[in-house]
């Protein structure tokens, strides 16, 4: 028997293993169990994935709804996350981080079963967003596109993007200096 290819597009509803470790997570904090439910559950049944070409999008919420687009090419990282009651039903959270500078995952993708296929997914669209070879205008200034030697536009975009991070971090400490 041949198993079916990973197809991407049919992860759009976190798989009903989650809603159980929601209950399970919320009897855990025993008395609270109800206040601890009510969002979970509103988290459960509002929650959508969408995997382009592009990148992925995610949202959830009732009364403040977020939704979350995050592009490849700006995936930094790319966690698999499973405690003890996830493993055991099969469930796995990734959590995608980009170069943003926040403590915390720009996304958590929860109740996925095809965790490592999705994470491979993930990692092979990430790379091959920042290595292809259609280095746009938009990217480069413009006296510099026609000064490029071809195959050499990753070292490029590599060098700007150190620029630009040495630019963040030149604000953000003259932001603390004028704080201080």
């Amino acid at each position: 028997m041949v198993s079916d290819p990973f197809d991407i597009t049919r992860i759009e509803r976190p798989d009903p293993a989650l809603l159980r470790y929601y209950i399970l997570c919320s009897l855990a904090s025993g008395p609270l169990f109800p206040l601890v439910l009510i969002p979970l559950l509103c988290r459960y049944y509002t929650l959508r994935y969408r995997f382009d070409d592009r990148g992925i999008s995610l949202s959830w919420g009732v009364l403040f709804r977020s939704e979350t687009y995050l592009t490849y090419k700006r995936i930094q990282d790319i966690h698999l996350n499973r405690n003890i009651i996830q493993r055991w039903l099969g469930l796995a959270t990734l959590t995608v981080q980009t170069a943003s500078g926040a403590a915390t995952p720009e996304m958590k993708i929860e109740g996925v079963l095809e965790a490592e296929p999705l994470r491979d997914y993930l990692y092979s669209q990430m790379r091959g967003t920042r290595h292809e070879n259609d280095v746009s205008e938009s990217t480069l200034p413009p006296a510099s596109i026609s000064s490029v030697p071809a195959g050499e536009e990753d070292v490029l975009q590599l060098l700007m993007g150190i620029r630009d991070s040495i630019d963040v971090l030149t604000r953000r400490i003259a932001t603390m200096e004028e704080r201080q």
